[in-house]
């Protein structure tokens, strides 16, 4: 008996639609595509309910008859390509024929469009690759598409779709890939009513300033070349731009948003000795070639392309993007010129020029454990609350020096030895000793225990933000002067998803409209709240908005690192009580908020050890 046999349409179709749209985003970047293609001038994307309910993409292209709308929700039906050659000479975004069938089959489609040839156009529905009802109607040139309940048929496929904020993001982050590329072209976004972005037909500066603010703008280089392979122009960022991550990094070849990290690292390796290891730079860089060097038919997403000549192409970028930076200054320079200079002083060792040399005071007699240092009342019994808290959580986290420290302490002369465990630079009480500014080292009976006071702090910090946000009671001290929060539209959209979190930890912030936003209050004592916000919104912006206790981790993290005592900050014996105090009275005193460790203990065995007669 014959077992294979031939798909249904609507099964094949719904099959496609797992490559092509995976979620709203797919399905307004594919729209936006064939609008281009259309040759619109005016492209308003609106969604609602972050694309799950509806999702709309009007323009004033072309439009289509009554036959190619019906035809344009075919399998493998297009106007873009009618030949196999017709690949290697590509002008347009889509040629598959697979999107509009694909989004069809797993949503409700309307679609109204007409010619300027025609006076009344067509109004077509479909639902799920079924065509519902098809009529005539009143309608402006162009094509009105209304995408709604996508994946209505597909439940399993909706279940996994991402909180509205995450769906969101990745709405504006593809429509911002079509908008840069295509600068000629008015774009608008609206989100549940709300205007997002208004971006007018202008250059390509314009556009990128539009869409991510003037200091973006002021930080970036242009960059053009023209070589019989290729025509490359764009903005390549300055050194002093660069960031640890989340930086604007965009390639485009032939009007096409593409991802390829060998001419990535063709611009980073332009930025070597000049950036710090790590960093990221903007760049902005748009490709011109011949359609028949590239093959953009891998995948259907086509943002993955193969080059003919590759690696002569890194050396144009990797020549292009140095030769903007010297052009322009970017690379420092060695300064020989001293002519006119003032002369400096150099230090004379004979003291004749009238410097004299300091020099440290020290009490050999003085004994920290003599009798009249126990005459001072000590404030808590931190044996006692670090024997609870240890029991609690399970954690104690005891040095063991290796053979070699062993050895080396062993052969350390006495004062040498007394120097580097109380030196005269530490603070000193009856309880605690501050080492190098980092380390907090009190006498417990199981031996010495250290206290990475950063860390500490940090623990401290996190646990009362976390309180303040699941209660609400946070203050807030007003600013003298309001400050001014301007964001990415996509930025803009995560803040306003997160700004009751945000608030819950003192902030006072007020929407402008568009991307802007007034932080008129703050915790008290947090300085530069506006460079606070901005890393609560990147250290958010790779999480799912829907796990509420990942969100408030992070912001309170963020936070907490802001406004914990830094490395090297000397700290008064009252300081040290109330720090170490603190730390014993969090639900977990041993580990900081990222796990690393806050305490341990340098046991009593040890120290002995270390000290005994080889």
């Amino acid at each position: 008996m014959d077992i294979i046999h031939l798909l249904p349409d609507s099964v094949a179709n719904q099959i496609a639609a797992g490559e092509v749209v995976q979620r709203p985003a797919s399905v307004i970047k594919e729209l936006m595509e064939n609008a281009v293609d259309a040759g619109a001038t005016t492209i308003d994307v609106l969604v609602q309910d972050a694309g799950r309910t509806s999702i709309q993409v009007i323009d004033d292209g072309k439009g289509m008859t009554e036959t190619d709308a019906r035809m344009a929700f075919e399998r493998h039906a297009t106007s873009k390509i009618a030949k196999a050659e017709d690949l290697f000479t590509l002008q347009t975004m889509g040629f598959r024929g697979e999107a509009l069938p694909s989004i069809a089959a797993v949503s409700q489609v309307k679609l109204t469009t007409r010619t300027a040839e025609q006076e009344l156009g067509v109004q077509l529905c479909l639902e799920g690759s079924r065509v519902v009802s098809q009529d005539v109607c009143s309608c402006p040139v162009g094509a009105n598409f209304e995408v709604s309940n996508l994946f209505f048929n597909v439940p399993a496929r909706r279940k996994f779709l991402k909180s509205n904020q995450t769906e969101l993001n990745n709405i504006i982050q593809d429509f911002e890939r079509i908008a840069l590329v295509n600068p000629s072209v008015a774009f608008t976004l609206s989100s549940n009513g709300n205007r997002l972005m208004q971006l007018p037909a202008g250059g390509s500066m314009q556009r990128i300033v539009g869409i991510f603010g003037k200091k973006l703008g002021e930080q970036l280089l242009p960059l053009q070349v023209e070589t019989s392979l290729v025509k490359i122009s764009g903005f390549v960022g300055k050194p002093e731009a660069a960031r640890k991550k989340n930086s604007s990094q965009y390639l485009f070849v032939n009007g096409r948003f593409m991802r390829h990290p060998r001419f990535h690292y063709a611009v980073m390796e332009a930025f070597s000795h000049l950036i710090p290891e790590g960093d990221q730079v903007p760049y902005f860089i748009f490709f011109q070639v011949d359609p028949a060097n590239i093959d953009v038919n891998i995948h259907p997403t086509k943002t993955e392309i193969k080059f003919e000549n590759e690696q002569e192409i890194w050396s144009i970028i990797l020549a292009a993007v140095r030769d903007a930076l010297g052009k322009f200054n970017a690379v420092p320079t060695i300064d020989f010129d001293v002519e006119g200079r003032p002369e400096i002083p150099t230090y004379d060792a004979s003291g004749l020029n009238g410097v004299r040399v300091p020099r440290v005071q020290v009490n050999p007699g003085y004994n920290p454990f003599s009798s009249h240092s126990e005459s001072r009342k000590p404030a808590r019994q931190w044996e006692k609350l670090y024997e609870q808290a240890a029991n609690q959580n399970n954690a104690n986290n005891p040095v063991t020096l290796s053979p070699q420290d062993a050895q080396n302490v062993q052969n350390t002369p006495t004062s040498q030895a007394s120097q580097t465990l109380f030196p005269e630079s530490a603070e000193m009480s009856s309880q605690h000793y501050q080492y190098k500014g980092q380390y907090i080292m009190t006498a417990v009976q199981s031996g010495l225990m250290i206290v990475d006071q950063r860390r500490a702090h940090t623990r401290i910090l996190y646990e009362r933000y976390m309180r303040q946000m699941q209660e609400h009671n946070a203050a807030t001290q007003g600013l003298l002067f309001p400050e001014l929060l301007e964001l990415s539209p996509s930025d803009a959209a995560l803040l306003t998803g997160i700004l009751d979190d945000i608030r819950a930890l003192g902030f006072d912030i007020t929407p402008l409209g568009g991307s802007s936003f007034s932080i008129v209050g703050a915790p008290s004592g947090q300085a530069n709240p506006v460079a606070v916000v901005q890393q609560m919104v990147e250290s958010v912006k790779q999480q799912d908005g829907a796990h509420a206790d990942a969100l408030h981790h992070q912001l309170a993290l963020v936070l907490a690192r802001n406004n914990a005592i830094e490395v090297g900050e000397a700290l008064s014996p009252v300081q040290m009580e109330t720090l170490v105090g603190d730390l014993f009275q969090c639900e977990n005193p041993n580990l900081s908020p990222s796990g690393k460790t806050i305490i341990t203990i340098l046991q009593q065995e040890q120290i002995d050890k270390m000290f005994r007669t080889p």
